[in-house]
């Protein structure tokens, strides 16, 4: 994901962004809106919430569409802990993040996951659990606070909710939700640096919630012309479930086609035994 001049974007901690401050004034684009869009000499350099999983505190500009395939991914994991031996494998194609700008600063989201596969092996029990069809349904609000338009920091806000679709073998039907703190900041010489600070409201599987915690960071430069890549590190905790946190260490890929369009490709590596092993993936973006 790309913002100011930079390869990616994402946040850093709450704590950290505090201490942080434009540097230089926006540019105004007050007076665009959904009905009123920004003119294409206005538009800004393209930024998406994808490959990695920082997100960006970039937004699409007012009247603006943008379209974040998920072509194709997959997750593999082999679980081994007290004694077991579970194998998981997921598929998934066609998820998208569709986005329009409401106002210079504001933009408005539908993620959808697509179709999904899951195969669930239990080798010790001899079991399989098998799972298919369209997954998750999220709306986002994303706002920026600063740097949109200019400046060496951006930092942007974005709360979501994940809608009770009926429940199915990749669909748990519960209501859940969240607030994303992206940031992002021009290192210099190229680099690009973004992070983030998630706190979710996650279904605990028996009729109540928990709270889950999940930081990125993550560092981007260009390799040569419109090609970029990117190295992150991401940890996900759920304390009151008692389980282990997961770590993992994302490879990514993005390549630039004119203005509007992007590839990217990648895998994220589970560092931890409770992280998926690895998730390779593959998608591609489109502003209009």
């Amino acid at each position: 994901m790309k913002t100011l001049s930079c390869p990616l974007a994402g946040t850093l901690s709450l704590c950290t962004v505090l201490t942080l401050c434009a540097e230089e004034p926006a540019a105004d684009k007050s007076q665009y809106h959904l009905f009123n869009p920004t003119p294409k000499e206005l538009m800004r350099e393209l930024s998406t919430d994808r490959p990695d999983q920082t997100e960006s505190p970039i937004t699409v500009d007012a009247g603006r569409v943008q379209l974040e395939w998920d072509l194709a991914n997959a997750t593999f994991d082999r679980d081994r802990s007290g004694g077991g031996n579970v194998s998981t494998r997921q598929f998934g194609v066609g998820g998208v993040n569709a986005k329009v700008g409401l106002l210079h600063n504001v933009d408005l989201q539908l993620v959808l996951d697509g179709h999904v596969d899951s195969r669930v092996t239990d080798n010790v029990a001899g079991t399989v659990v098998k799972g298919s069809g369209f997954g998750e349904m999220q709306t986002r609000l994303k706002v920026n606070l600063w740097g949109n338009d200019g400046g060496r920091t951006a930092l942007g806000i974005m709360p979501f909710v994940k809608w009770p679709l009926p429940r199915s073998g990749v669909r748990n039907g519960e209501v859940e939700g969240g607030v994303i703190l992206p940031f992002g900041m021009d290192l210099g010489a190229g680099w690009g640096l973004g992070a983030q600070t998630e706190v979710d409201i996650v279904s605990d599987g028996a009729n109540g919630h928990d709270f889950e915690y999940f930081n990125t960071i993550t560092v981007g430069h260009d390799i040569i012309g419109s090609l970029a890549f990117y190295l992150e590190f991401a940890a996900l905790v759920t304390p009151e479930s008692g389980g282990p946190w997961q770590g993992q260490v994302d490879l990514g890929f993005t390549y630039g086609i004119g203005d509007n369009m992007q590839w990217d490709f990648g895998c994220n590596f589970g560092v931890t035994r409770s992280a998926p092993d690895y998730n390779p993936f593959l998608g591609f973006t489109v502003r209009f």
